[in-house]
């Protein structure tokens, strides 16, 4: 697994270590990431991929053909 790396403000890292119970910034970084990315995904399971927005359209504002 390639790893990258990142400047942080050490304020914030501390605060994030805290946060996340952690005892170095890297376990804190990768745990948030880590939650951030589960959500995202958690959230495209409820509401669908992009390709279902034609199907979720709210069809009723949309003018009616003939009229």
């Amino acid at each position: 697994m390639a790893k990258v790396t990142i400047s942080l403000d050490s304020d914030l890292a501390i605060e994030v270590m805290l946060l996340a119970g952690t005892r170095s910034p890297q376990d804190a970084v990768e745990l948030i990431v880590r939650d951030y990315l589960a959500r995202g995904h958690r959230t495209e399971a409820r509401t669908g991929e992009t390709t279902d927005q034609d199907r979720l359209t709210d069809r009723r504002s949309a003018p009616e053909e003939g009229r």
